[in-house]
C-alpha cells in the first residue's frame, strides 16, 4: 500500500498534537446523546487516526470498529488500544471500501476530525457517501464532523491556533495554515517544531491536498446518497450552526 500523505509521517505526533483528555471530554457527550437517539451499539469510526474516540467508546460498552486509509494511524491505533485495554478493533481501509473491507450493518458511523474533505472531487464524494449508507443498518446514523469552510472561504481563513506539547525536557510546536489553490482545493501544512531543552528547534513540514466541502454542497450529496433526517450542528455540543461564524460543521442524518 502507498504512504498516505502527511497521515503516515504524522502518526507517532498525533497524540501529542491533540489533547485527547479536553477533546474527548467535549465531544463523547454530543456523540452518545446521538447514538443513543438510534440505539446504537456497532459503531464504525471512519479515518479514525490513532483511535482515540473508537477507544473512548468501546470503554463505554460499544462495539466499535475504527477504519483508516494510513497503515501509521492503524499501527498507533492499536499500540493505544493495547495499552488501554480496549477490545476496540482496527482495519486498514478508506473510503469507498468499507463495506467490503469492514463489513455492513453498522448502527452508526462516525466520520470526525474534518476528515471528508481528503475526498476531492463531487463523484468521489459520492462514492464515498453511498459506501457509507453500504455500510449502516437501515435507520442508522452518520456523524459527520467538518470544519466550516463557508466561513474559511469567505474570510479567507488561512491560519489555525497554534499547538503545544512538552514531554520532560521535550517541546513541541505545531503550526498548521492553507493555501488557496486556483482550482479551489486547499493545500494543508502542517510544520512541526521539536527541541530539546533550549536546543536548536528541529523541523518537519508535510501537507496535503483538501477540498473545502460547503453546508450547501455536502447536505445534497448526502440526500442524493440516501440519507435523511439531516441536522446541522456548529461544534461538538450541538450549538445551531451559523454559515459565517461557527467553527465546525457537524451533520447527522440517518440511512433510508
Amino acid at each position: 500500500m502507498k504512504p498516505v500523505p502527511l497521515y503516515d509521517p504524522f502518526s507517532a505526533e498525533y497524540d501529542r498534537f491533540v489533547n485527547w483528555r479536553e477533546r474527548l471530554a467535549y465531544e463523547l457527550p454530543f456523540i452518545e446523546q446521538q447514538l443513543t437517539a438510534v440505539r446504537a451499539r456497532r459503531v464504525l469510526d471512519v479515518a479514525c487516526g490513532t483511535g482515540m474516540h473508537a477507544i473512548a467508546l468501546a470503554q463505554r460498552g460499544y462495539d466499535v470498529t475504527g477504519a483508516d486509509l494510513s497503515a501509521g494511524m492503524i499501527e498507533r491505533a492499536r499500540e493505544n488500544a493495547k495499552a488501554a485495554g480496549s477490545e476496540a478493533r482496527f482495519v486498514v481501509a478508506g473510503f469507498g471500501e468499507l463495506a467490503t473491507s469492514v463489513g455492513d450493518g453498522f448502527d452508526a458511523l462516525l466520520c470526525l476530525g474534518n476528515s471528508l474533505p481528503h475526498v476531492l472531487t463531487a463523484e468521489a464524494l459520492h462514492a464515498t457517501l453511498s459506501d457509507c449508507a453500504a455500510a449502516l443498518r437501515p435507520g442508522g446514523l452518520l456523524l459527520i464532523q467538518n470544519r466550516n469552510f463557508d466561513a474559511v472561504m469567505a474570510h479567507r481563513a488561512r491560519w489555525m491556533p497554534l499547538q503545544a506539547h512538552r514531554e520532560g525536557e521535550h517541546e513541541w510546536l505545531f503550526i498548521r495554515f492553507y493555501d488557496f489553490n486556483p482550482d479551489g482545493t486547499l493545500t494543508f501544512n502542517v510544520i512541526t517544531l521539536r527541541r530539546q531543552e533550549t536546543g536548536e528547534w528541529a523541523q518537519q513540514v508535510e501537507t496535503t491536498t483538501l477540498r473545502p466541502w460547503l453546508h450547501d454542497e455536502l447536505a445534497r450529496a448526502i440526500t442524493a446518497a440516501g440519507f435523511g433526517g439531516l441536522t446541522c450542528y456548529g461544534d461538538m455540543s450541538g450549538a445551531s450552526f451559523d454559515p459565517g461564524t461557527s467553527g465546525n460543521l457537524v451533520l447527522t442524518a440517518n440511512r433510508g
